[in-house]
C-alpha cells in the first residue's frame, strides 16, 4: 500500500501553496544570503514539513513516498531552494525509525528539529568504550544554518584488514563547525555548506549501519534500502521545479505578444509546451512506478530487489534529465524573459541545473543498468 495517510498529505499540500507569500515576499533573500531567512524556516517547521517520515509511533505523519513525493513537488514548484530543503530535512526524519525511540523522541521534541545529512564524503570513526571518536568534513550539508544535528557517513576500520563498517554519525550543533562556502548559481537558498568535526565523541546510540539497518520502527519506509530512499528524497525536487517552470511559461506566454501576436497563439510555442509537459509526465510516470514495485520488492527474493532497485536508479536519473530539457526548450523559447533575474523562470532554470548535479541523478545509473543487462556485476558501488 503506497498511500499513507491521503488526508495528512492533502493538508501539508495545502500548507506549502498557503506559505506562497511568504515565500515570494522572501525570495531576495534567499539569493542575496546564500539560505532561507529564520521566519521562513520556522513556517516550514510548524507546517511539519521537516517531519514527514517521522515514525507514526512518535506523533510523525510517516508520509508513504508517494505522498513525500506529491508534498516536495508542490513545494520545488514554488520554490526551488524551499523544496529541496523540504525534501533533504523531511528525509532525514526517517533516521528515527533507525535510532532508539528515546533518542529518536528527545531529539524530535524541538519543533524545529532539523537534521542535516550529507554522504558526499567518508569520515573516520574509531571504536573506543561507548562510542566513536570521529574525524571528518562533508560538503552539500544542505540547510546547514538552521540544522539542530548534522550526520555524517564515516568507515570504521576493521583491525583485522577486513572491509570498513559504514556507519550514519549524528552530531550535535556544538560539535560541529559550519564553513559557510555555498557561493553558487542555483539553490542559493539551501544554504549547503561543508561541515567538519573534529576529534568528536560520538556514543552508539547516535548511530546506526548506513546498511543492511535494522528499523527500530514499523513501516516499509524504514525497510527501503538507504541507497534507494535517499535519492528518492532529492529526485523528486527537479520534477517540482520544472512543474512550477512549465506554468511560469504558460504564465508568461499569455501575458506576451510579439510583432502583435499573442505568444500562445503562435504553433511553436504550442508544440514546445507539448513537449515539455510530455517530458514531465513521462519522467514522473518513471518515478512513480519503479518506486512501486521497489516497495513491492521488499519482501521478494533477491534478483527481485536488485532488478527493482536498478530500475529505480534509472528514472531517478531520467527525471533529472526531463527537467534539465524542460529547462532548455522553456529557456529557448522564453527568449529574452528567461534571462532576467526578476523573474521566476531565470530562477528556475538554474535552480535545476543545480539540482541535477546531484550524485542521485549520475549518469552513471545507466552504466549499473547496462552492465545488470549484459549479465556483468553492477560493481561495487551499486
Amino acid at each position: 500500500m503506497l498511500k499513507s495517510d491521503n488526508d495528512r498529505a492533502v493538508q501539508s499540500i495545502a500548507s506549502v501553496k498557503g506559505l506562497a507569500p511568504l515565500v515570494a515576499a522572501n525570495r531576495d533573500a534567499f539569493d542575496r544570503d546564500r539560505r532561507i531567512p529564520d521566519k521562513v524556516f520556522k513556517a516550514l517547521a510548524d507546517a511539519h514539513l521537516f517531519r514527514l517520515w517521522l515514525p507514526a509511533e512518535l506523533g510523525g505523519p510517516q508520509c508513504s513516498p508517494l505522498d513525500f513525493m506529491d508534498i516536495v513537488e508542490t513545494a520545488a514548484a514554488l520554490d526551488g531552494s524551499v523544496g529541496w530543503l523540504i525534501g533533504n530535512g523531511a528525509g532525514m526524519s526517517r533516521a528515527a525509525g533507525y535510532l532508539d525511540a528515546s533518542v529518536a523522541r528527545e531529539w524530535f521534541s524541538d519543533p524545529y528539529a532539523f537534521i542535516v545529512g550529507a554522504t558526499g564524503a567518508v569520515g573516520a570513526a574509531v571504536a573506543c568504550p561507548g562510542g566513536y571518536r570521529v574525524n571528518g568534513r562533508w560538503p552539500f550539508g544542505s540547510g546547514s544554518h538552521h540544522a539542530t544535528r548534522f550526520m555524517g557517513v564515516c568507515n570504521v576500520s576493521d583491525q583485522n584488514g577486513g572491509q570498513p563498517l559504514s556507519i550514519c554519525c549524528y552530531f550535535s550543533r556544538d560539535e560541529v563547525t559550519v564553513d559557510d562556502n555555498w557561493n553558487v548559481s542555483g539553490l542559493r537558498g539551501t544554504g549547503s555548506c561543508d561541515f567538519e568535526v573534529r576529534n568528536v565523541f560520538v556514543p552508539s546510540e547516535h548511530t546506526h549501519p548506513l546498511f543492511n539497518t535494522v528499523p527500530t520502527a514499523q513501516g516499509s519506509i524504514y525497510r527501503l534500502p538507504a541507497m534507494s530512499a535517499f535519492p528518492w528524497t532529492v529526485s523528486v525536487v527537479p520534477l517540482g521545479i520544472a512543474r512550477g517552470l512549465i506554468d511560469a511559461f504558460i504564465a508568461l506566454t499569455t501575458a506576451k505578444t510579439r510583432a502583435g501576436v499573442a505568444q500562445r497563439d503562435r504553433e511553436t510555442v504550442q508544440l514546445s509546451l507539448g513537449r515539455a509537459s510530455a517530458l514531465h509526465g513521462s519522467g514522473r510516470a518513471y518515478l512513480v512506478s519503479t518506486m512501486t514495485e521497489l516497495l513491492n520488492s521488499l519482501d521478494g527474493n533477491v534478483d527481485q530487489l536488485i532488478n527493482a532497485r536498478i530500475a529505480f536508479r534509472l528514472a531517478c536519473t531520467n527525471a533529472g534529465e526531463a527537467a534539465l530539457r524542460i529547462a532548455e526548450i522553456v529557456a529557448s523559447e522564453g527568449g529574452a524573459a528567461s534571462i532576467f533575474q526578476s523573474g521566476t523562470i531565470e530562477r528556475s532554470i538554474r535552480d535545476i541545473q543545480a539540482a541535477t548535479k546531484h550524485i542521485a541523478m549520475n549518469a552513471n545509473s545507466y552504466v549499473f543498468a547496462g552492465r545488470h543487462a549484459l549479465g556483468l556485476d553492477p560493481g561495487p558501488r551499486f
